[in-house]
């Protein structure tokens, strides 16, 4: 089973090395890059990734990276993002069971306990509602992925968007240490009502574009 990881980045280069060392199990990772301007393009060639060039917008940035790809399962992983060591074992054993789309666990880098409240919360999104956050990984098979018609044009919520056309995720063991710096700068209250509220605009049918300026 080949897997290709994929990692939108738009001027990432203070968190992209960490996300693409825990990657570095995957039969390829590519870099589906925004127009970067900092040392993203050079930590990812340095890496050995192989870089998609693509226009701006995390949902055109991993549908060019699944064009570019040639894995029989895509792995999609925020730049911000790390995964746990075991991350490829536990994805084979899933894509060997099922054809469910999975996720890894929501972990927040910071040790308040306010951190710890929303990765609980999370979790318990993932399981009742089945939609993660883009912060936690998807891994989807090729054929899955294609079926739904991949990730669309859109500037936000394409991840909530393409789970929409998928079976229900999958929660997989291990987790996906991701960036609290929204949370840090916004307030952690304040962020996490600004992102239900993104989530209930898009269910409402709001534009991704105007959704777009509140989440900023």
């Amino acid at each position: 089973m080949k897997i290709s990881a994929i990692v939108p980045t738009l001027d990432a280069g203070n968190s992209l090395a960490p996300c693409l060392s825990s990657l570095s199990e995957a039969d390829e990772i590519i870099v589906a890059d925004g127009g970067s301007t900092d040392a993203t393009l050079a930590i990812a060639q340095a890496s050995g990734a192989r870089i998609a060039a693509s226009k701006r917008g995390r949902g055109m940035q991993m549908a060019k990276g699944a064009e570019t790809a040639c894995g029989d399962a895509l792995l999609f992983v925020h730049a911000d993002t790390i995964l746990s060591p075991a991350w490829r074992t536990r994805a084979v054993d899933h894509l060997a069971a099922s054809d469910r789309p999975a996720c890894f666990r929501l972990k927040l880098d910071d040790t308040a306990w306010q951190a710890r409240l929303i990765e609980r919360a999370v979790y318990l999104r993932t399981r009742l509602a089945g939609l993660p956050y883009g912060d936690q990984g998807l891994l989807v098979s090729r054929e899955a992925y294609d079926a739904a018609g991949g990730f669309r044009a859109l500037v936000l919520m394409e991840d909530v968007d393409l789970l929409r056309r998928l079976s229900r995720p999958i929660l997989l063991a291990g987790d996906a240490v991701t960036s609290a710096a929204r949370w840090r700068r916004d307030g952690w209250a304040l962020r996490s009502i600004r992102n239900l509220t993104c989530l209930s605009l898009w269910r409402l049918g709001v534009s991704p574009d105007r959704i777009a300026r509140l989440y900023a």
